[in-house]
């Protein structure tokens, strides 16, 4: 029998597929406590006399760099759910006397070594990878790799039933694996709930606030916190130099600015990863001419590649008021002490997809949060 999936009632909706059973990997497990937590819980008030879904793993490395996968229980016939962060790169490991951060590579290989492990033994499986390894090369230009696309099909030929990811650079990857499960997950609610909590004044309507896109690949999800706040929406386009290539890349030459005025409104930006942070930036000192009031940056994954100290200036400036980010991949100890910082915990939306796709009920309500978002402003208002 289908049903609402709530907190109250997620483990008695119906029967579930297999017994559920999480792994964390190496850098993950901050996180996988926290979505572990939330599922003890709703197990225990339905009844369920369960005390860990958790199995331990472990991928030691021998000295010259080699690697292998244990699972350190059973796993035959369960329902299994792995958890890895390929940006951890506080991860460590020892090789010819010298000591190796993790690369996405190294994580990405550590999760084909416990699929390996598994011997076929499970259920099913399904792997949770918030930040997509290779999902920034996301298309091809002269001749260049598609690690992500390559990396999907091979999971999906060691026998990965779903992939859930959140806030892919470009969810059009799924295209690599039509016949696999692919989830895109948008934590829009949960954004929006963390700023009006740390932002009690922030009035969400049209004379007050403005949503404004970073660039054109991140006017969707921009145009979805718009629409829903009922708010006007500015955006910004990448002039590049395409005479030139630096990193890979050409350079940008300028952010050219379309949509309303700015002048005396808070600003909401919303992007899907902030590294170098120098887009970002850029774009907040073009709205500070422009007048606005404060503004306010989000990316569901807050890396800050180059370092704090930029950020730290255009706050002491009063360019940037603050930025959200995820707990969806690492963030570190110095971002998470910094006031302007507020972070997005996102374990309990996971924990609900866990909980859907247990029970395989459908998770379109978690993926459609318009009608919470709406009681979430209804109530803020």
């Amino acid at each position: 029998m289908m049903g609402k999936i709530t907190s109250e009632n997620v483990f008695n909706l119906e029967a579930n597929v297999a017994p559920l059973k999480l792994i964390s990997m190496h850098g993950a497990e901050d996180l996988g406590a926290k979505i572990e937590g939330h599922l003890l819980r709703w197990a225990q008030k339905c009844g369920k006399d369960v005390d860990t879904f958790s199995i331990g793993v472990d991928c030691p490395r021998f000295s010259s760099g080699d690697g292998k996968g244990l699972i350190k229980s059973s796993i035959r016939g369960d329902d299994l759910y792995i958890l890895v962060d390929v940006g951890n790169y506080s991860c460590k490991y020892q090789m010819y006397g010298f000591e190796n951060a993790m690369s996405p590579d190294d994580h990405y290989q550590d999760l084909r070594r416990i699929i390996q492990a598994t011997s076929g033994k499970a259920h099913r499986i399904n792997v949770i990878m918030p930040n997509l390894y290779g999902g920034r090369q996301h298309r091809r230009n002269y001749r260049e790799s598609l690690d992500c696309a390559v990396a999907l099909q091979e999971l999906q030929s060691m026998g990965v039933d779903n992939i859930v990811t959140f806030d892919a650079h470009d969810p059009r990857v799924c295209n690599a694996v039509p016949m696999m499960g692919f989830d895109n997950m948008m934590p829009s609610y949960q954004v929006m709930k963390a700023m009006f909590r740390s932002i009690p004044d922030l009035q969400a309507d049209r004379d007050h606030l403005m949503v404004v896109s970073p660039d054109e690949g991140a006017l969707n999800r921009n145009m979805y916190y718009a629409v829903n706040m009922g708010v006007e929406m500015g955006m910004f386009y990448k002039r590049r130099d395409y005479s030139r290539v630096v990193n890979g890349r050409n350079p940008i030459v300028a952010h050219e600015y379309l949509g309303s005025s700015v002048e005396g409104k808070d600003i909401f930006i919303a992007d899907d990863i902030i590294a170098s942070g120098e887009s970002m930036l850029d774009i907040a000192y073009e709205l500070k001419k422009r007048k606005a009031r404060r503004i306010y940056a989000y990316a569901t994954y807050a890396i800050f590649t180059a370092g704090l100290d930029k950020f730290d200036q255009a706050v002491a400036d009063g360019i940037v008021d603050g930025v959200f980010g995820t707990n969806l991949t690492y963030r570190t100890p110095e971002l998470l002490q910094r006031d302007w910082f507020h972070e997005v915990d996102c374990s309990k939306y996971v924990a609900y997809y866990i909980a859907a796709l247990n029970h395989n009920i459908s998770i379109s309500a978690l993926i459609d949060s318009h009608d919470k978002i709406q009681q979430l402003l209804e109530k803020h208002r």
